[in-house]
């Protein structure tokens, strides 16, 4: 295991892919959903609120992990463990937008909630892969 991306799977997180982003409960089980993100070659971005569980998870404990899938084989897939690095106010859901248009909408508008947006921000600390 490395933190290094194997040149075989950048396109996985250069796509516009959902990926599955893992979460710790507050009774220490795991939580699990289907998020937009983008990777900017060192760590990984997601659009988010401040007022859902999620939040409240990594705010607790920032441990997280990514795992992408290749859609046309199963079996292709790189998973990124690490932990929450930063939070970033999105109060426009400028983000938000940018990740809407990233995958596939190009007239995404900023969501209702977007007083509430944070843009939560992964460091990437070990890559595994199949």
């Amino acid at each position: 295991m490395s933190t290094t991306i194997p040149s075989d799977l950048v396109d996985l997180l250069e796509r516009p892919l959902f990926g599955s982003l893992g979460t710790v409960r507050l009774d220490d089980t795991v939580q699990v959903n289907p998020m937009w993100f983008e990777w900017d070659g060192e760590q990984v971005q997601f659009t988010h609120t401040s007022t859902r569980v999620k939040y409240r998870n990594l705010q607790r404990n920032p441990a997280m992990s990514l795992l992408v899938t290749d859609p046309d084989d199963a079996m292709r897939y790189v998973e990124l463990r690490g932990a929450l690095a930063e939070v970033v106010s999105d109060p426009t859901g400028a983000f938000y937008v940018r990740l809407g248009k990233r995958y596939g909408n190009a007239d995404q508008q900023p969501p209702p909630d977007s007083p509430d947006r944070v843009i939560l921000v992964m460091d990437v600390r070990t890559v595994t892969r199949h």
